[in-house]
């Protein structure tokens, strides 16, 4: 997993529990005291940190990496602004992410393992998004969609009809957008 992803991370968690807890939660992980931009890092490393987070605060591995997700995206947006500004709404923003944003991850570290999406058509208002990856992280990838829906002012409501981690062979999220 690349070191943005792992500098996000602490940087969310210092923004809502201070630099202290941040020290203790890396500690209790056994994890590295600093994270390079660019340099990558084991899974294993995140699982580590995610478990201790959730030792901490009580919550359970699902529900931390969706609380991630919502607070990373104004991070993510400081550091690539022009990828968010090009997008004036949550969908067309997540669209791209397979034709913009992770070619460009790939390019950058070569390598790099990144999920894939699909959008196939859905019926009225709903939009669908079909998630694989190895990682398995669905709920990061539900908690970066709310917090994209948050950034562009939109209310978003997910259900999710499959899941890996129920024996499905990937995620699918069906977006209700409303505002």
């Amino acid at each position: 997993m690349q070191g943005i992803v792992f500098q996000v991370l602490e940087s969310c968690y210092v923004d809502a529990f201070g630099p202290d807890a941040w020290f203790e939660v890396s500690a209790a992980a056994g994890a590295s005291d600093s994270y390079t931009y660019d340099a990558s890092y084991p899974d294993a490393e995140l699982g580590r940190l995610v478990g201790a987070i959730c030792a901490a605060q009580g919550l359970s591995v699902p529900d931390a990496l969706r609380w991630f997700g919502e607070r990373a995206i104004p991070h993510f947006r400081a550091l690539t602004p022009d990828l968010f500004e090009a997008h004036q709404a949550c969908w067309p923003f997540l669209r791209s992410l397979n034709d913009i944003i992770h070619p460009q991850v790939r390019d950058l570290y070569p390598g790099v393992n990144v999920p894939d999406f699909e959008y196939p058509p859905a019926a009225g208002d709903t939009r669908i998004i079909v998630y694989r990856s190895a990682r398995r992280m669905c709920a990061l990838a539900e908690g970066l969609m709310l917090g994209a829906a948050a950034h562009y002012r939109e209310s978003l409501a997910i259900s999710q009809s499959h899941c890996m981690h129920r024996g499905d062979d990937h995620c699918r999220f069906e977006l209700s957008f409303t505002g």
